[in-house]
């Protein structure tokens, strides 16, 4: 019989350190997504279990290790905590922990590399820290989400090696024009 071992979404792919920019694997803890029912409850239980607010559009909310990302219409990712029970009462509440890779890219040309990736406009002036958008990154449906340090990239498990790929070439593309 087959011994199985766990493995993370990245293997050893990661961390990825090319000119002044770092890929790193990140684990933030539980995602689950919430599909909303009731906007405002849902904002008022968030807040009481877990210290944030249900984000606006292409917005994000934190406190402490919780996390809460806009998703989609009508939905939002909560990020580290496991969720509240009653959160259950005002959302359809989905545990996709091991269905997501999540990594950070960091590094004065993250940008460029972004520009490269993702058919939106990433740069400082326009995508502000704690902003977060759904969009493809190459061929990739992905979450982007500018921290203060840099990138958080979410995109689905089985796209994890596709990723580095991707970023890899997009980053070395940028260090050979510095």
């Amino acid at each position: 019989m087959a011994e199985l071992k766990a493995q993370t979404p990245f293997g050893d792919l990661l961390p990825l350190h090319i000119g002044d920019m770092t890929v790193t694997a990140r684990d933030l803890g539980q995602l689950t997504v919430l599909g909303v029912f009731d906007p405002a409850a849902l904002t008022k239980a968030l807040e009481a279990a877990h210290g944030v607010a249900m984000p606006e559009p292409l917005q994000s909310t934190a406190k402490g290790d919780a996390r809460c990302l806009w998703f989609g219409r009508d939905e939002a990712l909560l990020v580290g905590p496991a969720p509240d029970e009653a959160l259950a009462k005002h959302a359809a509440l989905v545990d996709i922990s091991d269905g997501w890779a999540v990594a950070e890219l960091q590094g004065p040309g993250a940008e460029d590399v972004l520009a490269r990736l993702a058919p939106v406009d990433l740069r400082a002036a326009a995508f502000k820290p704690g902003q977060t958008l759904r969009s493809p990154l190459r061929d990739m449906p992905a979450a982007i989400t500018r921290t203060d340090t840099g990138f958080l990239l979410m995109v689905y498990r089985s796209m994890a090696a596709t990723l580095v790929q991707e970023l890899r070439r997009a980053m070395e593309a940028v260090a050979s024009r510095r």
